[in-house]
């Protein structure tokens, strides 16, 4: 599956707010410089993330509105993504008449969970206390 821009980019205006944590809100305009994000897509990103309270608008900024090591990767990209599933049958199997006997759907099963199970393990924390090496590339 590839993740969209908006998840992509909703992720990293996240990492941007974690690392302001305790401080001062932070400003959109900001976030848009830090990252290279157009402010009018960044404001599409940060709706969603305030209607879903994973941040607050404060003195004309935003802040994470819980620690950094309690928002995991996951609830971000659910929120911007939508389900992780790579197929829809997994989520509806009522979509499909041969769910019942089909082999093919404990893959995207094992899939949508091995995603899920490596988004839930990572929190902002993780992420801003991460430091890119050449071991991360290759």
């Amino acid at each position: 599956m590839k993740y969209s821009t908006r998840s992509r980019y909703g992720l990293r205006a996240m990492i941007e707010l974690a690392k302001q944590y305790n401080k001062e809100p932070t400003l959109l305009k900001d976030i848009a410089e830090r990252q290279d994000i157009s402010m009018k897509y960044l404001d599409h990103i940060i709706t969603p993330l305030r209607a879903s309270g994973l941040i607050n608008r404060k003195k004309g900024g935003y802040i994470l509105s819980r620690p950094p090591s309690e928002i995991s990767c996951m609830e971000i990209i659910k929120i911007l993504e939508g389900s992780l599933s790579p197929v829809e049958c997994v989520d509806n199997p009522d979509i499909c008449e041969r769910v019942e006997s089909c082999v093919a759907i404990n893959v995207w099963r094992d899939l949508k969970e091995a995603q899920e199970k490596v988004l839930n393990s990572l929190t902002l924390k993780d992420l801003i206390g991460h430091k890119k090496s050449k071991k991360d590339i290759q």
